[in-house]
């Protein structure tokens, strides 16, 4: 990779997330399948996220929940699937093998063995892997007949399914777990299902299942050096220890990846040392300051391990729940300086937490996207997942 290029610091940063994350006013994008493109991957764990990310950066954010379960359900431009750190995100759907072979293959092959160990010993020897090998053929076929399928109505197909067994036996979090949670999850993991429509609104969290698309198989090399070069595009630059976090490899995996596409290493604010695709060394051309209101694990707010750049520490007590997500969040120009929730009549309302600097074009400019965000949400509550204490104090 060379020497250390340039110096590249925090304002050149932010000042790269209007563009690229189609937050500025004049990069906002048409379809959803290129806010998805630009970002590389929206956290799916709460599906709302995938609408309110997509929504914030749409031109026109009234076809959000149109254009969505059209590009989700009808066209199938997009795909949700597991991927880095077990985690479900949507992704453009020819990234697909891209995803499966530089991660999900070695988390699934976790996932399975510990299913098959958990499940073996939790029976007393009841179940087995060849059992286990029945049901989910029998299990992915009657998914197949059907297209579309909750967990539910394939236990009707598959009665084997709603087998139980004790995970974590004698131990304090000793639980009952049924095969067909834990065998849904592996399959997604590995590639085979996929989520589908959800059962309610565009915000429910019960989901149908889908046999996965197709995809051509990828050496997990080659995946890693696209994966990797697509993301630091995208979020360059960045550190070894932000690349590891996003991707979930291995420090070898991500060096590797680093030197197969040349990254050129720049020195950053701090003194650390970041990385950025060849090419991508020069500033961005200037942009007008922007506002944005995102939601809870957005994945600009959670593109990197190290934060400090776009949010402030003191912040971080207000906006994330105890286990590290995100909730939502309020930002101007390429810094975090508030949150946003809604009020029970649906009502979006927001606070600053952080507003040094901050004049008046950036208040208007905030009540203008608090306006934006509340008017294609027409009235629809939409309550985060993982809820933070800025969050429950305003929604209240």
């Amino acid at each position: 990779m060379g020497g250390v290029g340039r110096h590249i610091g925090t304002v050149e940063r932010r000042a790269r997330l209007a563009v690229r994350h189609r937050l500025g006013a004049g990069s906002r994008a048409v379809t959803p399948e290129e806010v998805a493109g630009s970002l590389v991957a929206l956290h799916g764990t709460d599906p709302a996220t995938v609408f309110l990310a997509v929504g914030a950066r749409l031109a026109d954010a009234d076809k959000t929940v149109a254009e969505v379960e059209r590009a989700l359900y009808e066209d199938r431009t997009l795909v949700r699937m597991h991927g880095m750190r077990h985690t479900v995100f949507v992704f453009p759907t020819e990234l697909a093998a891209v995803v499966h072979a530089s991660t999900s293959l070695v988390n699934a092959a976790k996932a399975r063995a510990a299913l098959v160990k958990n499940m073996v010993s939790g029976s007393g020897g009841r179940l087995s892997a060849q059992w286990l090998a029945e049901v989910e053929a029998s299990a992915l076929a009657a998914l197949a007949r059907r297209g579309q399928a909750t967990v539910s109505e394939l236990t009707r197909d598959e009665p084997r399914l709603k087998e139980q067994f004790t995970y974590g036996e004698g131990r304090s979090y000793e639980a009952p777990q049924t095969v067909s949670s834990r065998l849904m999850r592996v399959l997604g993991a590995e590639g085979r299902v996929v989520r589908g429509r959800p059962l309610g609104a565009w915000t429910s969290s019960q989901f149908r299942w889908a046999i996965a698309p197709p995809h051509p198989e990828m050496p997990p090399a080659e995946a890693q050096r696209e994966l990797l070069r697509r993301w630091l595009t995208v979020c360059g630059p960045a550190t070894e220890t932000d690349l590891k976090w996003w991707t979930g490899w291995r420090v070898t995996e991500v060096r590797r990846a680093l030197t197969a596409i040349g990254a050129v290493p720049v020195t950053l604010d701090g003194g650390a040392t970041g990385y950025v695709t060849p090419g991508d060394e020069e500033p961005p051309a200037p942009a007008e300051p922007w506002a944005a209101l995102l939601p809870g694990l957005d994945p600009t707010a959670m593109g990197w391990q190290d934060r400090d750049w776009y949010l402030s520490p003191e912040l971080r007590p207000a906006l994330f729940d105890r286990s590290g997500n995100v909730g939502p969040t309020v930002w101007w120009d390429g810094r975090v300086v508030g949150g946003w929730a809604q009020r029970p009549d649906g009502e979006v309302v927001w606070r600053l937490l952080d507003g040094e600097g901050l004049g008046r074009d950036a208040h208007e400019a905030i009540a203008t996207e608090a306006a934006r965000l509340g008017a294609w949400l027409a009235g629809t509550r939409v309550t985060p997942r993982f809820r933070t204490p800025l969050e429950k104090e305003l929604s209240s």
